[in-house]
């Protein structure tokens, strides 16, 4: 039978410390969840769930300007069960004994947002990552776990202006609104998680797992909850709404390297209205960028 790592095209898994897995994903180029993706994912848990020694797991990505871009909805689209698979994903990610770890670089949007809520702890680059959750500019909600996960996290008010705005969070305002367990300075970020890591590994597994067994009793979505929300993603693409905003996405840079995508959320009003009378035409994407000439992103704006 094949190894773990030859089943797997977009993570590189290194298991060199005893206890932990550090998961690097890697998609260029702009690190986008596709079908293949949350397949992928399901087999990394197969393999974790079926390991005793583990017990941390630290993800990363190999793209320092995109932890994960966003979900290609339209290759989603073309597989239902897709929404199925990632929402299982989640389940079992929150719920495994292995203690779970989000080292952040880079824009964090969408379903990459709903990826590291998943994950058991958050930790963010002050100088690189951001947050948001996009979907609203294009006519549709979130539908991988961002409505169940957020409001428990920041509370109701915010978890609104984070879905409803569209707009995107720099990492000091993702702490102050509990987004992210933390942030650092670029530099002390890699010690700070493997300090972490190595400390959590070197406590018994059993005792690990009881006490995040114990405190999932209060912090985690059921599947339900979740289900809710994966089912409203694919009849909305239906919408007018959805398809006029979709429109203007072709040609403008969505999906490939580009400066529509690091600034996302910036671009997004201005799609308009979808019962603009210019719903054919394309959105200016040649103004001035959210991002830095040192190609690190501008503070989003103050809460």
């Amino acid at each position: 039978m094949a190894s773990l790592q030859e089943r797997l095209d977009e993570f590189k898994i290194d298991r060199t410390y005893p206890g932990r897995w550090t998961i690097t994903f890697t998609n260029p180029p702009i690190n986008m969840f596709v079908p293949a993706t949350i397949v992928e994912l399901g087999v990394l848990m197969t393999d974790l769930e079926a390991d005793p020694s583990v017990k941390v797991v630290v993800f990363q990505s190999a793209n320092p300007d995109f932890f994960i871009a966003h979900l290609d909805v339209a290759k989603a689209a073309e597989r239902p069960e897709t929404l199925g698979l990632w929402r299982d994903f989640v389940l079992r990610l929150s719920s495994t004994p292995v203690v779970s770890i989000a080292k952040i670089r880079g824009r964090t949007r969408g379903i990459g947002n709903e990826f590291v809520l998943a994950c058991d702890m958050r930790f963010a680059s002050r100088q690189s990552a951001l947050f948001g959750q996009p979907e609203i500019g294009v006519g549709l909600v979130p539908g991988g776990g961002a409505l169940e996960w957020l409001p428990r996290l920041v509370g109701r008010s915010r978890a609104l202006e984070i879905v409803l705005s569209g707009d995107d969070f720099d990492a000091d305002i993702a702490e102050r609104y509990g987004w992210v367990n933390r942030t650092l300075d670029d530099k002390d970020l890699d010690s700070f998680v493997d300090s972490l890591a190595r400390r959590l590994a070197s406590f018994g597994g059993k005792t690990l797992a009881t006490a995040k067994a114990q405190i999932n009793r209060f912090g985690m979505p059921t599947a339900a909850e979740l289900q809710s929300s994966n089912e409203m993603i694919f009849p909305m693409l239906a919408w007018p709404d959805a398809q006029a905003r979709r429109t203007k996405l072709r040609g403008i840079g969505y999906g490939i390297s580009s400066d529509f995508e690091l600034n996302f959320g910036r671009y997004l009003t201005e799609f308009g209205k979808a019962g603009d009378d210019d719903t054919d035409k394309q959105p200016d994407f040649t103004g001035g960028s959210t991002t830095a000439r040192d190609g690190r992103p501008r503070r989003a704006r103050e809460a």
